[in-house]
């Protein structure tokens, strides 16, 4: 457990190290409203309940949301927005007032202050009245006092960060609070900003502004890359060209369908088609759904609720229609994730026309797909880091060297999630500022957005509860490195929801020798925790005959348990470790030889359960089994050597 703990040391240090960094947030900010209401009875008009009203809060909400986790992570927040002259912009001043945020928004008298009003009964979301549209622009004079306070700003962190420059955070999403003039105005002071984070619902428009970092949804990445494709018949070269289709719903908030309904056994098709889509359970149909069942499914990341795909009609990268089937068969009671079924040569995802290679018969993800399209998605975005939120299936995160990291997240319901992707957005981007690497940004992101999704209610991480967080596993030794299958499954789970990536290996590991240390090594760096499966003495002996194994279990599990980078150790006594991989859900499955992954027997299993299977070389020459022949080599030298019994003992 000592390697753990000092990686939680070093994770803490990273939080830290970005006390009080400057970090300019530029974007459309909106005030949260949550109406709190209990109910007991059905109106007599209508089959709807009767609200009695017992509570109301205000929040923060877009823009303003990632301006407020910044400063609660300990940064300098200034938020540069346009609020409305409205009581709902004296709330969001005051809320941006108790967080400690510089308010440097800009009042504009005609233009309303964007609102999402939800009520709650019994914590169930009832609805949402969302006030403020992109129909309301800024006038010139709005766009120019809103430049002017973007370019003070700028200078007035900077000043007091002592010349340092300061960090950019831009939060588009599609409310009219970033036209053209301050777009065109952004990217032509990138360098004024030492690190630039940019969320955006249509990546499309800040092409040429060369961010540090993107956090696209799944539905945003799929949607840049189909435009990509589209103008790129027409356009090629490192100035492409993006362009936007009349009417495209993109302009809006994102939308994005999750799993399936849980017992939802049946196979369904499923493209994408307009908002107000409606289908019969069971219908053979090619329109999407909000699910099958027709419930809500929970928000992601980025808060949204969610619908389709793309929120529009099906349109493969070429332009044409497709219609990719999807195959929903999860367990009963269990959520099943997105999968894409084979079409032609390769496989398709439903209303984007996205295609990946695979092994024939072999389900891909979301997760996959956007593993496979990161490198377009750099290039198409200009970012040194892409991070694509996958909602309840936490995130795929990729630097443009190819380093990759993959996270995940705790499903929760769709009121506890609300702003979870600002606070992502505010530690990934504080991390990177930081210089912190691309593996501890993506964990901490995911681990401050997993903290915030506790309760219903806008998400706001402290720095306080981040650091609190990353001491907690390990308090007062609370889990040793050898353990047993129920210990080990209740650790995982603790550890999964802190949002750190789990590495499984299992072995006899007879003979500990150099092979197996370099091999364990390089095994913890695909994660934040590295589990060691060993072979009982009775599984060794049916596996490698009845003079093995050399060494009992205890000792061997013994000296894997000392390695700093090994963080628990368990006993098996099957042959294969199937049941503990179900058990522990592996992000990443990890064998040693020179064999392609798809030879590992325990290969399918590990990806129907959602993981990667990686195959690492042994140090040539160095195996148990010829140190054990040098060994019996070397003994019957001995006894076949005069010299040797002449010699006293």
């Amino acid at each position: 457990m000592a390697g753990a703990a000092a990686e939680q040391r070093r994770l803490a240090g990273v939080v830290e190290s970005w006390q009080g960094r400057p970090v300019l947030v530029i974007g459309d900010a909106m005030l949260d409203e949550w109406r709190f209401a209990e109910s007991d009875r059905l109106c007599r008009e209508a089959p709807a309940p009767v609200l009695t009203l017992r509570r109301r809060i205000s929040a923060a909400g877009g823009a303003a949301n990632t301006a407020v986790n910044v400063a609660a992570l300990g940064g300098r927040a200034v938020l540069v927005a346009p609020v409305g002259a409205d009581v709902a912009g004296d709330e969001l001043h005051d809320c941006l007032d108790r967080a400690g945020v510089w308010d440097r928004t800009v009042n504009q008298p005609a233009r309303p202050t964007p609102v999402k009003r939800r009520m709650l009964a019994g914590n169930q979301i009832l609805l949402r009245e969302d006030s403020g549209e992109p129909d309301d622009p800024l006038d010139p004079d709005g766009v120019q006092r809103l430049l002017t306070a973007l370019d003070c700003a700028t200078e007035e962190l900077r000043a007091a960060a002592g010349g340092e420059r300061p960090t950019l955070v831009v939060c588009d999403y599609g409310l009219g609070a970033l036209p053209e003039p301050v777009r065109a105005w952004l990217v032509a002071n990138r360098e004024r900003y030492a690190t630039v984070a940019l969320d955006a619902h249509d990546l499309a428009d800040w092409r040429g502004l060369a961010p540090t970092v993107v956090t696209p949804s799944f539905a945003e990445a799929t949607r840049l890359l189909a435009r990509a494709s589209g103008s790129a018949r027409h356009t090629t070269g490192p100035d492409l060209h993006l362009d936007h289709p009349d009417g495209d719903p993109a302009d809006g908030p994102s939308e994005l369908s999750v799993g399936a309904a849980p017992g939802d056994r049946a196979p369904r098709a499923h493209s994408v088609q307009g908002p107000g889509a409606t289908h019969r359970a069971g219908d053979p149909i090619d329109h999407a759904t909000a699910n099958p069942d027709g419930h809500a499914t929970p928000t992601g990341l980025d808060g949204h609720a969610t619908a389709g795909l793309n929120g529009h009609g099906t349109a493969g990268l070429d332009g044409s229609a497709t219609a990719a089937r999807l195959d929903r068969t999860g367990p009963t009671g269990e959520a099943a994730p997105d999968r894409v079924a084979l079409t032609g040569d390769g496989l398709s995802v439903a209303a984007t026309g996205l295609t990946v290679s695979a092994a024939d018969g072999e389900a891909v993800d979301r997760a996959k797909v956007a593993e496979s399209r990161l490198a377009e998605l750099h290039v198409h975005t200009g970012a040194d880091v892409v991070a694509v939120t996958l909602d309840t299936e936490g995130a795929v995160v990729g630097g443009a060297d190819g380093e990759r990291r993959r996270s995940h997240s705790t499903p929760v319901p769709a009121s506890h999630a609300v702003g979870a992707g600002d606070a992502y957005l505010a530690a990934m981007t504080l991390a990177l500022a930081a210089d912190a690497p691309l593996s501890t940004a993506a964990q901490l992101a995911q681990l401050t957005a997993t903290i915030t999704v506790s309760d219903t209610g806008t998400c706001v991480c402290r720095r306080e509860d981040l650091l609190a967080a990353l001491d907690r596993p390990h308090r007062d030794g609370e889990h040793p490195v050898l353990v047993d299958a129920a210990e080990l499954a209740a650790i995982v789970a603790e550890h999964r929801r802190a949002g750190r990536a789990v590495v499984f290996t299992n072995g006899c590991f007879d003979v500990l020798h150099r092979g197996h240390v370099r091999y364990l090594e390089q095994a913890r760096t695909l994660g934040d925790l590295l589990i060691v499966a060993v072979n009982s003495d009775e599984s060794v002996r049916r596996l490698k005959g009845p003079d093995r194994p050399v060494n009992p279990v205890e000792d061997r599990a013994a000296l894997l348990g000392a390695l700093s980078y090994v963080d628990h150790v368990v006993v098996f006594e099957e042959d294969s470790p199937a049941e503990l991989i179900r058990a522990v859900r592996p992000d990443v499955y990890v064998k040693g030889g020179d064999y392609p992954p798809e030879m590992v027997p325990e290969a399918p299993l590990v990806r129907r359960l959602g993981g990667q299977v990686r195959t690492l070389g042994y140090v040539p020459d160095r195996s148990t089994s010829r140190i054990i022949d040098r060994i019996r080599a070397h003994g019957q030298e001995r006894e076949s050597d005069p010299s040797f019994s002449s010699k006293p003992s």
